[in-house]
């Protein structure tokens, strides 16, 4: 079960819920552009490549940034590593190889999502709206997600991609967040319309009105992304249910055992850092170290992973 089997798993599992971050993310770059007028076109779909961390990779292609060289890049491009498309071409690899192991429905979607996406043009992207197309794109990703919380068996398959999904989560609710407050920073633009642009991203506007009432502020806005112990795209969310898939994991070597404990508490130790924030850390002026930090513990999570469970060299982040 362990190494190639365990790596595939886990890899499924953040490779689905990268494709739907990156369409949230580009879903929160329409919402904030709608709201505001920016002088420079280049400019507004330059800050998009960057907030995917792939600027160098799109200049290797492209002399100059607009709205379709973009989002065919991040969307279609088959040489991208990270593109929309890669990500489901590469969880359909994993799957692939364990398709005896896992229910049928799985592959049957993750093939469906894959060939429908396979299929699509830069011009698809723009000829009805963006915002049609990348619903499209999350509607896939839940149809996968929901046949796997039904019919999956409760085993260490089902803890490995939920643990992989949760990590990816957890680094891609920090990654839009990162996002929008460097726009609020170089912009020098209030900052809530950018906030209020995350929460519709994560589809958690709605649920944070119902918390929150009236009361929108920049501290209540990251409090909730950051710290709700019940939202599901929230960070410390993200790491509860990581620990539970870690500690659900049933281990048959000792050395493994001591090794999945650590992680644990290398998760625990990040979820009770979230806890434990004051309100001054959930200020404009704080939120960009804590950020980072919390960026970084993700990738030190997902490194312990690989060393605990692969023993190989770790795939593309």
């Amino acid at each position: 079960m362990l190494n190639r089997n365990a790596e595939a798993l886990f890899w499924v599992g953040r490779y689905i819920e990268r494709a739907e971050n990156h369409a949230r993310l580009i879903d929160v770059h329409y919402h904030v552009q709608h709201d505001h007028d920016f002088t420079s076109e280049e400019y507004r779909w330059l800050r998009l490549v960057d907030a995917l961390g792939a600027r160098t990779d799109y200049l290797q292609q492209f002399e100059t940034f607009t709205e379709k060289d973009v989002l065919s890049f991040i969307t279609l491009d088959r040489g991208y590593a990270n593109s929309l498309f890669s990500c489901v071409s590469q969880a359909r690899n994993n799957l692939r190889t364990l398709r005896e192991k896992l229910p049928d429905e799985l592959w049957d979607i993750l093939n469906s999502f894959y060939l429908w996406l396979g299929e699509r043009h830069a011009d698809d992207i723009l000829e009805d709206s963006p915002h049609t197309f990348y619903r499209k794109i999350k509607e896939h990703a839940a149809m996968f997600q929901g046949v796997q919380q039904s019919v999956m068996l409760r085993d260490n398959t089902w803890h490995f991609i939920e643990s992989g999904r949760y990590l990816e989560r957890a680094e891609n609710t920090v990654r839009i967040l990162q996002s929008a407050i460097l726009a609020i920073s170089k912009d020098h633009e209030p900052p809530y319309p950018y906030l209020l642009a995350v929460l519709k991203s994560v589809s958690g506007f709605q649920i944070f009105r119902q918390i929150y009432a009236d009361d929108v502020s920049v501290g209540h806005i990251l409090e909730f992304l950051l710290t709700n112990e019940r939202f599901p795209r929230s960070v410390y969310f993200a790491f509860e249910l990581m620990i539970e898939h870690l500690t659900g994991t049933e281990m048959d070597e000792s050395e493994m055992l001591i090794s999945n404990e650590k992680m644990i508490r290398q998760a625990s130790k990040l979820r009770a850092e979230l806890a434990c924030l004051e309100d001054d850390d959930l200020s404009l002026v704080a939120i960009d170290v804590l950020l980072d930090d919390v960026f970084k513990g993700c990738r030190k999570l997902g490194t312990a992973m690989t060393h605990t469970f692969f023993r190989l060299k770790e795939a593309t982040a």
